[in-house]
């Protein structure tokens, strides 16, 4: 296979990475505790995290969930937002050996049951904020240890007290919960202290993380990343960004907005930031725009790695324009495609270009990106990152000619290992040469430039994250009031895509608010349809199967709707 792409990487770009550098992640974390121990690693709420805090802190905890008694290869989960309890965990468990299984903190009793089973996590480490959430599954699950984490523990005596007040008392966001054998975070750190973490024998295919994804359709599935599958990515990331980046005075500053249980934060902030000795700005609630504006408004920031949303929700605030982007060298990209306005708008006011660029849990992410040092907005994904193939392949596994639309494949060291536990689904998208089929239809040009331009499966892309319609569409059909539905996905501007379901009722008396309602408990905010539209009955083909397509594509007749609500 011709790699078409090269002739267009920037001037001096290898076109391949080194992944001997580093054995596993446990060495390359090692590495910048020691090179970097006097260092700032992370700052949350104005207080600060040294690498070699980070160090003693994550080999407390690794050593104390060893006494715990845990094989190595144990699956720990974490369920926290951006906190600087995380990046503790998350060097803890691997230290220790285990598993990291990322867990988005929002997620309803029912699809954390589903993620702990599946998994088979002997323990997590959780925010007292969701623990309520847990308490509800926990006895359907094989977890035995869980550890309790508050918003203020490590953020000093006095601010930590005053933020855990508020937290509880003043904002309520605390709901009472009882889980009788858990294990404070600074108890299980002071345990840990008089413990000795034993050195683990971790080989480059051992799985590090379980990045749940529904891969291309169906119920979440664990992408298994091994250390190798992470370290190549990371290392493809940052030779790939030293154009844009170059050289920065002092310390670079990374801004943490995205959620570190995010494979797109987890390996460009987390991961990259710590090879680099970075200083990672952890933004627990980036939602918060003006919030977020402020804390930005405290540092002279280098690299914003972000969604298209975040992007245009900061260009829209009105304390926008105070802050100052003489620092910031490298805008990214990706979880969603970027829209152009958003992107001239960007470029405009920073002098930051969006560098564009596209990945998948699978691919630990990034398979392709724009170039660094790129300014216009392509309207593409970019080119293949170093040591990365990308094949555009029709319905037989064939290659597409130049210029014709065909399914997006991926092959290169950041790939996979399979699905946890699911030959069946693994072997469904992987090829026999190695590619990783995405579910994505895309064009690759005579410069190498990928654009996307459909989605082979029913997918729907709400800012940046994965929502499958047969998950939401059991939810809502397992309703009383539901006789059957479907979902898909709507344009919006806010989100790129919005959740729409169309519904049948076998209640004459249902409304889109009850329906709403029933939603709000059985899915995470970004799951929940927005528009609910019913109707009297939905398009079928003739052996039954919906006709998602045609739903997405028709132009309504009037008379067909019965109601039709925004929600």
């Amino acid at each position: 296979m011709e790699k078409i792409w090269l002739k267009s990487y920037p001037p001096g770009m290898p076109a391949e990475i080194d992944t001997a550098q580093y054995g596993s992640l446990v060495q390359l974390l090692e590495e910048s505790f020691r090179k970097y121990a006097d260092r700032n690693a992370y700052v949350c709420m104005d207080k600060y995290l040294t690498y070699a805090e980070l160090d003693d802190y994550s080999r407390r905890l690794g050593a104390w969930l060893q006494s715990r008694g845990m094989k190595q290869g144990a699956r720990v989960g974490i369920m926290m937002p951006n906190v600087l309890q995380y990046p503790v965990a998350i060097a803890a468990i691997l230290r220790a050996g285990y598993t990291v299984v990322n867990i988005n903190p929002l997620y309803t009793p029912r699809e954390l049951e589903h993620q702990l089973n599946d998994s088979g996590c002997s323990a997590i480490v959780i925010l007292e904020n969701f623990a309520h959430t847990l308490e509800q599954v926990l006895l359907r699950t094989q977890v035995k240890h869980v550890v309790v984490a508050t918003m203020g523990e490590l953020l000093g005596f006095a601010k930590g007290l005053l933020v855990n007040f508020v937290v509880r008392n003043v904002k309520h966001l605390v709901p009472a919960y009882s889980l009788p054998n858990a294990v404070r975070f600074k108890s299980a750190l002071s345990h840990g202290a008089g413990m000795k973490l034993t050195p683990v024998d971790i080989k480059p295919a051992d799985p590090a993380f379980l990045q749940y994804t529904g891969g291309t359709t169906g119920v979440a599935k664990g992408a298994v990343l091994t250390h190798q599958n992470v370290i190549a990515n990371m290392l493809q990331i940052e030779m790939w960004s030293e154009p844009a980046v170059g050289v920065v005075e002092g310390q670079p500053v990374m801004v943490a907005a995205l959620p570190l249980y995010h494979i797109f934060a987890l390996t460009v902030c987390a991961m990259w930031g710590m090879r680099s000795g970075m200083l990672n700005l952890l933004i627990p609630n980036p939602r918060d725009i003006g919030g977020f504006i402020k804390e930005l408004g405290k540092y002279r920031f280098n690299m914003l790695p972000a969604v298209n949303t975040l992007y245009n929700g900061l260009l829209n605030h009105p304390d926008f324009g105070k802050l100052d982007f003489s620092g910031l060298k490298l805008s990214f990209g990706g979880g969603m495609a970027v829209q152009q306005v958003v992107a001239e708008r960007w470029f405009k006011a920073t002098g930051s270009p969006i560098i564009e660029g596209y990945g998948l849990s699978e691919t630990a992410p990034v398979a392709t990106c724009n170039r660094g040092d790129a300014t216009a907005f392509s309207g593409t994904i970019g080119l293949p990152v170093p040591s990365t193939d990308i094949a555009i392949l029709d319905d037989d596994g064939n290659q597409v000619p130049l210029g014709q639309p065909g399914e997006i494949a991926i092959r290169g060291p950041q790939v996979m290992a399979g699905y946890w536990n699911r030959p069946d689904e693994t072997a469904k998208v992987m090829t026999a040469d190695g590619y990783f089929k995405s579910g994505d239809i895309g064009i690759m040009n005579d410069g190498g430039y990928v654009k996307i331009v459909d989605r082979k499966k029913d997918m729907i892309l709400v800012s940046g994250f994965n929502v499958y319609p047969n998950e939401l569409e059991e939810v809502i059909a397992a309703h009383p009031g539901v006789l059957e539905c479907a979902c898909v996905g709507v344009p919006d501007e806010h989100s790129g895509e919005a959740v729409k379901v169309f519904v049948v009722r076998k209640d004459p008396n249902l409304t889109a608010e009850t329906l709403m309602a029933y939603c709000k408990q059985n899915l995470t905010g970004y799951k929940k349809p927005k528009y609910i539209e019913f109707r009297d009955e939905l398009p079928k083909t003739n052996v039954g199967k919906i006709l998602r397509r045609m739903l997405r594509d028709e132009d309504t007749p009037p008379q067909k709707k019965t109601n039709e609500k925004a929600v």
